[in-house]
């Protein structure tokens, strides 16, 4: 069956985009930064193993920017927190094994997706671990078997995120794979940013 990555991404405008990192560098740079770290992550995780598939925010300003490739395919995110988001991507994915991530990560390549694919070969669910507690990627074997409760309770923007989100999947076989850091602040950069070698 096909397997499909799903990106979160939002239309990098000054002030709406990379708030936090926005008030360490200013909202400008800040959507500087996510505009070319989105272009770099698409061009690093585009295989012929998955379908790339853009869920865009705001709606109808993400379905009509040409921030991003036109040939990837891009569905709205709609309303509501991160997991109703994330949730309903999860739901309109095509039949088969899905994951999402963010598009904030630099260091995440081809060999890391690929990874938690072969993961859901043996697990229900996936998930890629970020040091503050959170998760870079969510992933499950089946998209329509996800139970109501994956997303609910869960305090995001906390070190409980992957912990919570784990405990809406009871019973089921649960894999994580690598620990990859986000950019939250202007303290993530240095570490974060690939080399000109590594683009």
């Amino acid at each position: 069956m096909m397997q499909t990555l799903i990106v979160m991404v939002k239309e990098p405008r000054p002030g709406r985009v990379k708030t936090r990192l926005g008030r360490d560098i200013g909202p400008t740079a800040a959507a500087w930064w996510f505009r070319h770290q989105t272009r770099q992550l698409l061009r690093r995780v585009a295989d012929p193993r998955w379908q790339v598939i853009l869920a865009v925010a705001p709606d109808r300003a993400g379905l009509q920017s040409r921030v991003w490739p036109a040939q990837i395919p891009r569905w709205p995110q709609g309303r509501g927190d991160l997991g109703q988001r994330m949730g309903r991507v999860l739901a309109g994915a095509p039949p088969g094994p899905a994951c999402v991530i963010g598009a904030d990560i630099p260091g995440i390549r081809a060999h890391h997706i690929a990874r938690a694919f072969a993961a859901l070969g043996r697990n229900d669910a996936v998930f890629g671990p970020a040091p503050d507690g959170g998760y870079w990627l969510v992933g499950l074997k089946r998209n329509t078997s996800a139970p109501r409760s994956l997303f609910r309770d869960v305090r995001w923007s906390s070190e409980h995120a992957l912990a919570d989100t784990i405990a809406g999947l009871p019973g089921r076989r649960i894999a994580l794979v690598d620990t990859l850091r986000d950019v939250d602040t202007a303290r993530d950069l240095p570490m974060t940013t690939p080399r000109a070698r590594d683009t």
